[in-house]
């Protein structure tokens, strides 16, 4: 089925989760105007239904192929990513000064959506770009920044993050690729970097490598790690590429999805690169391209949900058996209650995905560009407790839509040839990248959580009660019961925040047992809250999209918030077990 975006809950879910106009009013983007948000969601829409959703099947059947170190991406994929490049679109979110049009991230956001719901494979590509255009921008110095932004920025170029060894995976700390001075202020690059999104390619005609590795000196573990940049063809005085880095690819991983996105087995062998920012402080550098990642892999999250909901709601009303109520002979399957009830689910968790991304984005942007310094510091603090949640929260749902999409094919979702059998085995790396999803429910409460002793958290419960109050305000039946399920919900998550930040204090292995299930519950509301946050704003707006801002907002609330109390429960009980669980279940473990 072709993929198509939902521009209305897309536009709903800028103008009231992430407040896109509120970061125009800051002047930071003298291209923006809310006029503007239609014609560039349309053009971004055509660009994903036309060009890349025909592809995504033929990529996943095809993937990229590797013959004497040059690998070849899927068929069609070079002349899509060209169009896409001479679109401009990767440089929305980027400074003019490099070729870029300066438009709010969120806005970016919003049509990298589209590009992951339609093809994947394709959108990890730019994906890796805007990681290392971002790490540029904030640690470069002003020859890297003038050599490789503007061909980043354009599309010309491409950018890949090399982090993960073989023996040294969530654990950069534990690398050993050397980085040693050539005496001409660059540095020779010897080691294997593996799992590389994007590492080689044909599509575009240089790829930009940023790359950890230890300097000769460095400390031991994460404090001795340097970022560098090691291109693949080297850039002559007047921007012309020259000859070609010594570095290669040497395998291609098999994996059980996103086969179109080649995963490169890097080999560095003297390969020469230059230091970003300050030697051993490649830290630092690495959270900036991770950070932005994060949230990019967060709304893959977002798109699996869109794509596995289009694909089961298409499927349903093509697909017929058994009988229904008030149809005649063989029904189609979506006149089944169950079925309708499934697609509605997957429906508001799909908005509420989108809103809890499209809110971080939007944070990230008032973040930055706020006139005043205590709101700079109040949607930091906000952006800082999103991105755990966008990442996890959203790709753990994405799996489970594709799960449910499966499940309405039945039979046939377990087919290869299948289209939910393609987004099933492709959304479920996204727990995985840049940080499992248990490394993100521990930053949640060993970072972000205690970092300020809850007071990020307790200003989002805040703004929930206000919510609240506002939606029962609003004398709309469906709202009143969403602020009576929202008042539970937030309660329940008060409660399991500060037994999380008493156990933080006491005992940290019995919070972090409890992590996930913390994360799972703040997902959970916080989704909930935005949903009814655009709900009220769109009744107020009395725009086209209030009657099913309002009908998500209770959908998501009779189906999720209600179990918010078991989630509260499921935080602390088992957290206590684990170990003597541990020593019950399993046999001894070696320290």
């Amino acid at each position: 089925m072709p993929y198509s975006a939902p521009l209305a809950a897309i536009e709903n879910a800028l103008k009231y989760n992430a407040d896109i106009d509120a970061a125009g009013a800051t002047g930071a983007f003298e291209n923006y105007d809310s006029d503007l948000l239609a014609p560039v969601l349309e053009e971004a829409n055509k660009l994903a239904s036309n060009v890349l959703s025909p592809l995504n099947a033929e990529g996943h059947k095809h993937g990229a192929t590797l013959k004497d170190g040059v690998v070849t991406a899927a068929p069609g994929f070079k002349e899509a990513y060209k169009t896409f490049a001479e679109g401009g679109w990767i440089g929305l979110p980027f400074p003019e000064e490099f070729g870029g049009q300066a438009l709010p991230k969120s806005l970016a956001i919003a049509v990298m959506e589209m590009m992951q719901s339609a093809n994947p494979s394709f959108s990890l590509n730019p994906m890796l770009t805007f990681g290392s255009i971002e790490a540029l921008i904030e640690k470069g110095t002003d020859e890297q920044k003038s050599t490789y932004l503007e061909k980043l920025i354009s599309g010309e170029w491409t950018g890949a993050m090399n982090l993960t060894e073989p023996t040294a995976g969530s654990d950069v700390g534990a690398l050993k690729t050397k980085a040693v001075p050539n005496g001409d202020g660059s540095f020779a690059i010897t080691g294997q970097k593996i799992f590389i999104t994007w590492g080689e390619h044909d599509v575009a005609e240089n790829i930009i490598q940023l790359v950890l590795a230890r300097t000769p000196e460095a400390p031991a573990g994460s404090r001795g790690i340097s970022l560098f940049l090691v291109p693949k063809f080297f850039v002559n005085a007047d921007g012309s590429l020259g000859d070609r880095n010594t570095y290669q690819c040497i395998g291609l991983e098999e994996k059980i999805g996103i086969h179109a996105s080649p995963t490169c087995v890097m080999e560095y062998n003297g390969a020469k690169g230059w230091l970003i920012g300050e030697e051993n402080k490649g830290l630092a550098a690495m959270f900036i391209m991770m950070n932005a990642a994060r949230l990019q892999v967060g709304l893959q999250g977002v798109s699996v949900c869109e794509a596995a909901t289009q694909s089961a709601e298409a499927y349903a009303r093509d697909r017929k058996q058994g009988k229904a109520p008030g149809v005649e002979g063989d029904a189609a399957i979506i006149h089944h209650p169950d079925i309708r009830r499934t697609l509605v689910s997957m429906a508001a968790t799909t908005q509420a995905a989108r809103a809890i991304v499209y809110a971080c984005a939007g944070a990230s942007d008032l973040a930055e560009h706020s006139k005043d310094a205590e709101d700079k510091a109040k949607f930091k603090q906000r952006e800082d407790l999103l991105v755990p949640i966008a990442k996890a929260w959203c790709t753990d749902r994405g799996c489970d839509l594709a799960n449910l999409a499966v499940q309405v094919y039945g039979g046939m979702g377990f087919m290869n040839e299948s289209e939910a059998a393609q987004i099933m085995l492709d959304a479920r790396i996204n727990p995985i990248y840049e940080g499992t999803n248990a490394i993100q429910a521990m930053d949640l409460v060993g970072r972000k959580l205690s970092s300020d002793k809850g007071a990020g958290m307790q200003a989002i419960i805040a703004d929930i009660r206000k919510t609240v109050s506002d939606a029962s305000a609003t004398g709309n039946g469906h709202l009143a019961i969403v602020a009576n399920r929202l008042y539970s919900a937030v309660s329940y998550l008060e409660e399991s925040t500060e037994w999380m930040l008493k156990s933080m204090a006491d005992n940290r292995a019995v919070a972090l047992a409890g992590a996930t299930a913390y994360l799972r519950l703040a997902g959970d509301v916080v989704g909930g809250y935005l949903l009814a946050q655009s709900a009220i704003r769109s009744l107020e707006a009395d725009d086209d999209f209030k009657t099913k801002a309002i009908t998500l907002a209770r959908v998501f609330a009779d189906e999720t918030l209600t179990q918010a109390q078991g989630r509260m429960e499921a935080v602390s009980a088992p957290a206590n077990l684990v170990e003597d669980a541990m020593a019950t279940l399993f046999d001894p473990i070696e320290a």
